[in-house]
């Protein structure tokens, strides 16, 4: 293992660390989710591929292909975006506190964070995580790239869904914190 990827490693124990620590806090009621059968299989798939990238002798000797040349440059690089980006999620996290349910989950009694973190872009655990990943990416070898898309991809449905869910419980505040803020990337999307 390399030094980029000791540093990676930590990166990601950290964001495990806070979840663990920040979600013990956390015992909010929620309402079932309206569609659980979807939530399950998307789990189930996400599992399933886990298990086979490690199972899969062919598929773990991808990790000796890199996109990107891995000289001292872009391996800084990949780092110092995996830092930002985990920076940035365990910021939103601390931020909403209390109010932070798991994706997808419809709350109780909501609250609605437009502050800190959230008043950059709506999904910043989102935003940051993905950050993280891109920087984790550019660091090791193709078969996180496959990782990389597939969580990229569960983050912008999970996005969505979120989405639609605060414009029935706040359908007056959202739609003007929507005119204000992009949904994860800053300026753009």
């Amino acid at each position: 293992m390399t030094f980029a990827n000791t540093l990676i490693g930590i990166c990601w124990i950290a964001v495990i660390m806070v979840w663990f620590i920040y979600g013990r806090e956390s015992k909010k009621q929620t309402k079932k989710n309206p569609e659980p059968k979807i939530r399950s299989w998307i789990r189930f798939l996400f599992l399933a591929g886990f298990v086979l990238c490690l199972s899969i002798r062919d598929l773990r000797e991808l990790n000796d292909f890199h996109l990107f040349s891995p000289n001292y440059l872009i391996q800084g690089l990949g780092i110092f975006i995996c830092i930002l980006g985990v920076c940035f999620a365990i910021n939103a996290r601390i931020h909403i506190g209390k109010s932070w349910d798991l994706p997808m989950s419809l709350d109780e009694s909501p609250v609605l964070v437009t502050t800190g973190p959230y008043s950059i872009v709506r999904h910043p655990i989102y935003a940051g995580l993905c950050s993280a990943m891109l920087g984790s990416m550019v660091t090791a070898g193709v078969l996180l790239f496959v990782w990389y898309s597939t969580w990229t991809m569960y983050f912008i449905y999970s996005a969505l869904q979120e989405e639609k869910a605060m414009l029935l419980q706040f359908p007056n505040e959202y739609p003007e914190y929507k005119k204000k803020t992009k949904m994860i990337i800053p300026f753009i999307l």
